[in-house]
């Protein structure tokens, strides 16, 4: 038995006729009534009554008729998914972001792709620090990664997003906080608030390599994960902290922003398995590029 055979029988039973299936199914009446004949030899059941003016279902005609709907139905639907999937209209893709992308394009990334893919399971994962993302990419839990580059990204296809500034998070009674720009130098004997170290935070290593670079001592008072938590630091007075200029997005009451001249930045890069050939990925790609460009 073939699909074909079910067609031709629901268009049959649903016409009581022979001629006009054959016309619906766009074939000639004879190969059309030869194949029902088929059907029913195969079954061992007589699924149609045939008068010169019409044609009648059996009981079992009947019974069958239900069915082959049903299986006629799930085979059209299955197709739909397929094409849906492989159009990236419908699937799973779980996005994730260190602290500056989380508030800046995280935001605009989401409600796009929600509003363009309503059938698609996104999931975000905001806050990450990169060796995190990097690891959940491999292990299978992350599909898109928003982070800062790691010298070791192998298995991964890597393209820069944007390049961030660096700037100063300052309380907003602090000494500097009505000035127009800092420079490392002026950081001197400052307390920083920085992210975890360990090779845990592309930041971290940045911040060392800042001060290292200017010949300063770099006084650490607290190290965090997150960098919603070290803005809140920063804002209770705890201490200052350099941080991308898209952090300035957070909008936490009682810190004041200042540009960190005369430092090369850091770079915005996304990352995905090399090869992965997910449709949804794509697109979210593609918007990616676009709100990163905008």
């Amino acid at each position: 038995m073939e699909l074909r055979h079910l067609r031709y029988f629901v268009a049959v039973a649903e016409q009581r006729h022979f001629g006009r299936a054959a016309e619906r199914l766009h074939m000639a009446q004879p190969p059309l009534s030869q194949q029902i004949r088929q059907l029913e030899a195969e079954l061992g059941v007589t699924l149609l009554t045939r008068t010169t003016r019409r044609v009648d279902l059996t009981p079992a005609g009947a019974a069958y008729l239900d069915h082959a709907r049903e299986i006629l139905a799930a085979v059209d639907e299955a197709g739909a998914v397929a094409a849906r999937i492989a159009a990236g209209r419908t699937g799973r893709l779980m996005v994730g972001c260190v602290g500056s992308a989380t508030y800046s394009l995280l935001p605009a990334l989401a409600k796009r792709m929600r509003a363009e893919l309503p059938d698609v399971d996104f999931g975000f994962r905001g806050e990450m620090l990169s060796p995190d993302q990097v690891a959940a990419l491999h292990d299978g839990s992350l599909d898109l990664a928003l982070l800062r580059q790691l010298p070791d990204m192998s298995g991964l296809a890597v393209t820069d997003v944007r390049h961030e500034r660096l700037i100063v998070a300052l309380p907003q009674e602090h000494r500097y906080a009505d000035r127009k720009r800092l420079r490392v130098a002026e950081l001197a004997g400052e307390g920083l608030i920085i992210h975890a170290g360990n090779g845990r935070s592309a930041m971290h290593t940045l911040v060392h390599d800042l001060f290292a670079a200017a010949d300063l001592d770099l006084q650490v008072v607290h190290q965090v994960a997150e960098t919603s938590t070290l803005v809140t630091f920063v804002a209770a007075g705890l201490g200052i902290a350099v941080v991308p200029e898209p952090t300035s997005d957070l909008n936490v009451p009682g810190v004041v922003y200042v540009p960190l001249v005369g430092t090369p930045g850091v770079d915005l890069v996304m990352a995905t398995r090399e090869g992965d050939a997910n449709p949804v990925l794509a697109r979210a790609l593609a918007r990616l590029k676009e709100l990163a460009e905008a």
